[in-house]
């Protein structure tokens, strides 16, 4: 596959408002930077290709290829990837007394990962306020300060580009699924560089349908409730359908549809909703806040899966038919819908270098022809 530089980035994805600001392209070099949940562009670049257009998840992104690397099997379109196991899960006796939020599986993970030495550091998500911040954590305790949920896109792998850049090997990641695709890109030395070594030793995907634009969401909340008051947000599973704001004194609620529109256009390209390109991935079990529901992907992914439940730091059940059923069905959905988005913006196998998405013709109609009672997803969020 041909890859280009900076400048078709800025065009084909910044300047298009493709851009989810996941920090791929962030600090590997002074083209790109972050502020406030956006991405910018400072100065154009003369090199030909660049990591940061072959990184990026929302140009040029090839399924087959990702599922071929990562699991040594063909992309076929099923709604949640490539999978070994599938998991209720929440965290053990180990660490019951954390603070953590749902089921506390990601957090209980990376904890246990940092204390046995699996990994040297892990990427995650902290919060300033609001305002979501990449973080490169390498003291297990740590992690229990950033185990909140956020819910606003993220530039989660400007942090995983400046440990490579410091030396750190074997990180643990904690990525949504745009970010997971962008993590599974780099792991595949796309620019053929002779002295790369894989940096990651776990990648964990969350579930997502969408982020939310962060400006837009603070001054939705800034009209509502005092920012500096707010202790936490929360998007409880189906069928609650509301935001949750915790403060002091008690809890606002939002209907959904009134934080719909602060979801950024790009996210309706994504067909991804389980973070198929991760070891692991993690979502909260519908109808349960307090459980998670837990897809183990990889050989590594199942290791540390194992060990951890072994180990009392996590406690794990089948899950049942029914819920399996509904997630697949919400999966398949959000993959129609991101199809038909990339069609009709002549983004789904377009011209090099402007294509969102590379499907062939067999898995695009498998996709399609899952959809339920005769009912078209929408390209709309």
């Amino acid at each position: 596959m041909k890859h280009f530089g900076a400048n078709k980035l800025d065009d084909g994805v910044i300047q298009a408002e493709l851009c989810i600001g996941c920090g791929a392209c962030v600090d590997l070099c002074p083209y790109f930077r972050s502020y406030r949940g956006k991405t910018a562009y400072l100065f154009p670049c003369t090199r030909e290709e660049g990591r940061c257009f072959a990184y990026c998840p929302k140009v040029e992104v090839d399924p087959d290829a990702l599922s071929r690397f990562l699991f040594a099997k063909p992309y076929n379109g099923d709604p949640l990837g490539a999978w070994r196991s599938i998991h209720i899960a929440r965290a053990g006796a180990r660490v019951k007394r954390q603070p953590f939020q749902s089921g506390g599986t990601v957090s209980t993970l990376m904890y246990f990962a940092l204390r046995s030495r699996r990994i040297q550091g892990a990427i995650l998500t902290g919060r300033e306020g609001l305002l979501p911040v990449p973080k490169l954590v390498t003291r297990s305790a740590e992690v229990w300060r950033h185990g909140l949920s956020k819910y606003a896109a993220a530039p989660t792998l400007a942090a995983m580009n400046r440990a490579v850049a410091a030396g750190y090997e074997d990180l643990g990641v904690v990525a949504t699924p745009c970010q997971a695709t962008a993590v599974a890109q780099m792991r595949m030395n796309p620019l053929q560089n002779p002295s790369f070594r894989d940096p990651t030793a776990l990648v964990i995907g969350l579930f997502c349908t969408w982020a939310l634009d962060f400006r837009k969401f603070e001054a939705f909340l800034a009209e509502r409730v005092p920012l500096r008051d707010i202790v936490k947000v929360d998007i409880p599973p189906p069928p609650a359908s509301v935001l949750e704001v915790y403060l002091p004194e008690g809890k606002r609620t939002f209907p959904l549809d009134e934080i719909r529109p602060l979801v950024p256009n790009t996210c309706g390209y994504c067909l991804d909703m389980t973070s198929e390109f991760a070891d692991i991935s993690v979502g909260v079990l519908e109808g349960r806040p307090d459980l998670n529901t837990l897809i183990v992907r990889t050989e590594r992914g199942e290791e540390i899966v194992r060990e951890a439940g072994r180990q009392e730091y996590l406690v794990m059940e089948d899950m049942p038919a029914e819920n399996r059923e509904h997630l697949e069905w919400a999966a398949g959905n959000k993959k129609q819908r991101g199809v038909r988005c990339c069609t009709e913006a002549g983004r789904l196998n377009g011209e090099a270098g402007t294509a969102c998405l590379r499907l062939n013709g067999e898995v695009i109609e498998r996709i399609l022809k899952n959809e339920k009672n005769g009912k078209e997803s929408s390209c709309h969020i």
